[in-house]
């Protein structure tokens, strides 16, 4: 990437843009690694290597995977016809959520909804989102068992879990996401619907490494190629998926991280271009300050915990590019805001809530923050993967993931 004379990196134009990535080599080959999302495919056995002979934290994570793959066998399969949202347009077969801020008027009950930010109204359907997140963690929870222990009723329970999901015709969600964070009284699906597939990402990592497995079910694949294909061209062209990228937060960022992911999953070049571009040309420049500070975020009621949630999304989808051998964690945009400053500015916070001074409705869970390690990772700083040990990492199957890579021997 070139630089300015005082060394920062400079936006590249779009023309060195389509360089960098006819440069790239992801694709599996003699003597090639590949990209498996947030990993490369020599993790895979390394990891298998050393959870074998593991003892400690890497033995103790060993019997916790399996424990939670074998949990993961008498799961699911989930649907998105399962349970169904009552007086809605939403069919059969459409993805529904409602807005979680978002409560009956007490002047007008049967009138528009009206905004609490922060707080969750505990009415909203949620059905949807619940099964997909369960989903997620169980394909990731048995791509990584049946990977690391060569154990096929894992990968065979993971592959009828997406057919349910994503391919057979009567139980399938539709690829899009019209009806996502809706608001009863006022529409029936927003563009910010979608920060619910956020959890898909935890999915295609599952995916990439099942697609690794010699015990692949290709009709299933197929069928969730074509799903992610029609999906990722509904969040790049559609009304809702451009509102999406264009809202100027976390939504932002977390749309350009799904596009990033669906796209390396896909090899979609021409996808993957549309997210390092607004990664360049949207997302740091104008979300963040030259002080590390994302001040849109700062200005919600849960300020440090949108802070977190938007430094997740941009350190995930900075490590799909350094997969792709793009280096987005040096980049410092002309006002001086960059992904280092952004983790060196929040991380401290992170660590002790009680020195941040904006509002937070209510306590964070630092534990379940991934940006800490990510970070560590991509800028070459080990301090902050001792620092993210220190705090912990606990919640989804992706922070399991994580957690494996940091016992790994240095």
């Amino acid at each position: 990437m070139e630089t300015n004379g005082a060394g920062l990196s400079v936006l590249p134009t779009r023309r060195h843009l389509l360089l960098l990535l006819a440069a790239m080599t992801p694709l599996s080959g003699q003597g090639q690694q590949s990209t498996l999302l947030l990993l490369r495919s020599s993790d895979i056995p390394l990891l298998k290597q050393h959870l074998q002979a593991a003892e400690g934290p890497l033995a103790a994570e060993r019997e916790s995977l399996r424990k939670a793959a074998d949990l993961a066998l008498t799961q699911g399969p989930w649907s998105v016809t399962d349970t169904r949202p009552k007086d809605t347009p939403a069919g059969k077969n459409d993805y529904f959520s409602e807005g979680p801020y978002w409560w009956p008027d007490p002047a007008a009950p049967n009138g528009p909804y009206l905004r609490r930010d922060g707080e969750v109204n505990p009415d909203t359907f949620t059905n949807n989102y619940r099964d997909m997140s369960q989903l997620a963690d169980a394909v990731l929870c048995l791509a990584l068992a049946g990977a690391l222990f060569s154990d096929g009723r894992y990968t065979e329970r993971a592959w009828l879990l997406l057919r349910v999901w994503f391919v057979d015709a009567e139980t399938r969600m539709n690829s899009n996401l019209e009806f996502g964070q809706a608001i009863r009284g006022r529409l029936w699906g927003r563009g910010i619907g979608l920060i619910d597939t956020v959890q898909l990402i935890r999915l295609i990592q599952g995916v990439m490494i099942l697609e690794t497995d010699i015990g692949i079910d290709r009709d299933v694949s197929h069928g969730l190629k074509a799903w992610f294909r029609d999906f990722l061209r509904w969040m790049t062209t559609s009304e809702k998926g451009i509102e999406s990228r264009d809202n100027g937060n976390n939504h932002s960022t977390w749309w350009a991280t799904q596009v990033a992911t669906y796209a390396t999953y896909l090899r979609d070049e021409t996808s993957l271009l549309k997210a390092w571009t607004l990664f360049y040309e949207s997302i740091i420049p104008k979300q963040f300050l030259a002080n590390g500070s994302a001040p849109k975020e700062e200005e919600r009621t849960k300020s440090l915990t949108y802070s977190a949630m938007n430094l997740d999304g941009l350190s995930i989808l900075c490590r799909i590019g350094q997969m792709w051998q793009m280096d987005l964690w040096d980049f410092e945009a002309e006002n001086g805001a960059s992904p280092a400053k952004a983790v060196a500015y929040l991380l401290p916070y992170w660590e002790k809530p009680s020195n941040w001074t904006h509002p937070q409705l209510e306590p964070t869970t630092p534990s379940r923050a991934l940006f800490p390690c990510l970070a560590g990772w991509g800028l070459g700083e080990p301090s902050y993967v001792d620092r993210h040990r220190k705090i912990g990492c606990t919640g989804n199957e992706l922070a399991r993931l994580l957690r494996l890579l940091m016992a790994l021997p240095a």
